[in-house]
């Protein structure tokens, strides 16, 4: 049995992508006897591959060698969701959306080819005002290169897990998609008010 439901699970592999695209801050999921080794990074989506790099000194950095498997997770927003905003009777609920994926890891040592994905990461994120440019004649970028390494993450399988209340009523649905929102930018506000 799929968990959760079909009804909250979502393979239109587009719909993944824009995930991956929006919320490109991955979980990056590694295991060695046992023992979960996870680190949270910046993925890129590129020619059905996700490229990323990572500093040499993670300890994951030696399980992200070539052929290991690994799980990799993409969060988009998620909130608690009220009864009190339904039209039905409902119970309290968690509403998420959520990409999993695995994958086989293959390392890229061509220093040339790192810098110039550093530079199109920076661009991607940099994205739409676009307000600075890594150059490739940066001698801080040179300097670093021989501490990060480049990898690419060919996925074998993809996983969406939408829980979104599709299976309320439509005026239900659409008062948990404005909760989402709402709760979204609430939520933000009010943690960075209280830590910084």
């Amino acid at each position: 049995m799929n968990y959760p439901p079909e009804h909250h699970q979502d393979n239109n592999r587009d719909h993944l992508i824009e995930v991956i695209k929006t919320y490109p801050l991955a979980t990056v999921i590694s295991v060695h006897r046992n023992q979960p080794f996870i680190t949270h990074l910046p993925l890129i989506f590129e020619n059905g591959k996700l490229i990323g790099h990572i500093d040499i000194n993670n300890l994951q950095t030696e399980l992200l060698k070539d052929n290991h498997e690994i799980s990799v997770i993409f969060s988009g927003p998620d909130c608690y969701i009220s009864p009190s905003i339904y039209t039905t009777t409902q119970l309290p609920t968690w509403n998420y959306i959520k990409v999993h994926l695995k994958g086989k890891v293959k390392f890229n040592l061509d220093k040339m080819e790192l810098k110039q994905s550093l530079i199109s990461m920076t661009n991607f994120l940099e994205a739409p005002e676009h307000r600075y440019t890594l150059n490739a004649n940066n001698p801080r970028l040179d300097k670093n290169l021989d501490y990060i390494v480049m990898f690419e993450i060919t996925i074998t399988h993809w996983e969406g897990k939408f829980k979104l209340s599709q299976d309320k009523k439509p005026k239900d649905t659409a008062a948990a998609r404005k909760a989402l929102k709402q709760s979204s930018q609430e939520s933000i506000e009010q943690f960075l008010n209280k830590v910084f």
